[in-house]
């Protein structure tokens, strides 16, 4: 009982170095402003908030969610092929895939994909 008290001890009192060694070790001496800002999008966070905006952004940010979870549901899809009817595996993936297809040309036929005017 006593060696495992005497060990415990011994271990808390080296990890309590470490970590105060590591917090003083780690204090940045130079604080520069561009380093202690947050990052926007490249747009200054001290300056107004009510600068014009692109919508592209906000659009490619669309695209990506949108495939992101297209993924998200391919995936399983893919994991249960051997589980499942063919026909009916078959016909649901068509489905998913065409409505995806669909909806990336429609964004291409309205020139969301086009970067520049």
């Amino acid at each position: 009982m006593f060696m495992i008290l005497l060990i415990s001890t011994i271990i808390l009192f080296i990890s309590s170095i470490v970590m105060f060694l590591a917090s003083v070790l780690s204090k940045k001496s130079l604080m520069d402003r561009e380093k202690s800002s947050p990052f926007e999008c490249g747009f200054d966070p001290k300056s107004s908030s009510r600068l014009p905006f692109s919508i592209r952004f906000f659009l490619i940010t669309i695209i990506f969610l949108i495939f992101d979870v297209e993924i998200a549901l391919i995936l399983p899809m893919i994991i249960i092929f051997k589980y499942s009817n063919m026909i009916v595996w078959s016909i649901s993936s068509i489905v998913f895939i065409l409505i995806l297809l669909i909806g990336l040309y429609h964004e291409w036929n309205q020139g969301m994909l086009n970067w520049s005017n």
